[in-house]
């Protein structure tokens, strides 16, 4: 299903992209572009994202804006590629 008319965005690639590492809508859009033209598909994007766990979000719940930005930095590229996001060493360390 079409989420994103404007650029022909489905639900299937905001799914992927979410499951890549993008949380909000912000991200989704980063990717894809979806949500930044008319705006009407926000609210199902947001849908799709749902409130699970976002690793972005527990920092940013921890005080940690460095390691956000940082993984904002890394995520936007490794989307927009195909791939996956390189792992956060902060994360990687407390596994």
């Amino acid at each position: 299903m079409y989420v994103c008319s404007c650029f022909g965005i489905t639900d299937k690639q905001v799914k992927e992209h979410a499951a890549a590492g993008a949380c909000t809508p912000r991200q989704i859009a980063s990717a894809t572009k979806a949500g930044t033209d008319c705006g009407s598909c926000v609210r199902t994007i947001q849908g799709l994202l749902g409130r699970g766990a976002c690793p972005r979000r527990e920092l940013l719940e921890k005080g940690d804006g460095a390691a956000v930005l940082a993984a904002d930095s890394r995520l936007v590229p490794a989307i927009a590629a195909g791939s996956e996001p390189a792992p956060e060493p902060a994360l990687a360390e407390a596994a």
